[in-house]
């Protein structure tokens, strides 16, 4: 399997600094977390509960499944914390047809920001262009209404060739950050994989660790291993640890 060559890199990333900054203050921390509720049994009420936690402690957004944007978009209305939502989610084998047109509709309910996910299967197979041009329809969608797009590789599936030429790829098709898992395979983020990815990346674009960050030591190490944004359900109670009330 090939590694496409990157472009030419920008300066290199400095996690220490970042990380040392970021931990200096709780609300610093805050301000980096996707405050995630995925659970397919999650209720009304607790997505209420999430988008008040996030009001409150000005995470940087919430991140919700597709059927509950409305409702999160709703009820942070007026607080300028961004609603976030997952396509493609949690095995990214969708029809890039379905992607794209799901990305759609969650930008017109209101979605800032759109994690996706690769379409693991073809970049297994060595179908580099499948999984670009999959990438590039979300990512086109998503800026066109102003959204971020986060891309989902699910590392802890891949082998460490397969790790960084996915990485290549989301980063040619314009990703805003790399994200290391969805939380729903068989392992979440590692500082390895982190640190992988931030090699890729650079200060080309974000790197999101998600999937099993529970602790402000996980996170600690995510951020000094180069990630830029956390996904967690923890985030509470990760500020907590760090000061907040």
């Amino acid at each position: 399997m090939t590694v496409i060559a990157a472009d030419t890199k920008a300066d290199a990333f400095d996690a220490s600094g970042f990380s040392r900054n970021s931990l200096s203050q709780w609300s610093k921390l805050a301000a980096l977390f996707d405050h995630t509720l995925l659970k397919p049994d999650a209720t009304r009420e607790q997505i209420v509960q999430l988008c008040e936690d996030a009001a409150a402690y000005r995470f940087a957004c919430v991140m919700v499944n597709p059927a509950w944007v409305a409702l999160a978009v709703a009820v942070l209305a007026g607080t300028g914390v961004p609603v976030g939502a997952v396509t493609g989610f949690p095995l990214g084998a969708s029809l890039s047809t379905t992607k794209r047109s799901e990305t759609e509709s969650l930008v017109k309910l209101g979605a800032k920001e759109i994690d996706m996910v690769i379409d693991i299967g073809a970049l297994k197979s060595g179908n580099s262009l499948r999984v670009s041009e999959d990438i590039r329809g979300v990512v086109a969608i998503a800026h066109d209404a102003g959204a971020l797009a986060k891309v989902i590789l699910e590392t802890s599936l891949l082998s460490v060739q397969e790790k960084l030429l996915a990485a290549e790829l989301a980063l040619h098709a314009g990703a805003d950050f790399l994200k290391t898992s969805t939380g729903f395979a068989n392992g979440g983020a590692t500082p390895e994989d982190v640190a992988l990815l931030r090699g890729v990346a650079g200060t080309l674009c974000g790197v999101k660790a998600s999937g099993g960050i529970r602790t402000l030591e996980h996170a600690r190490a995510m951020l000094e291993a180069g990630a830029s944004r956390i996904g967690a359900s923890a985030s509470v109670v990760i500020v907590r640890e760090l000061g907040a009330p």
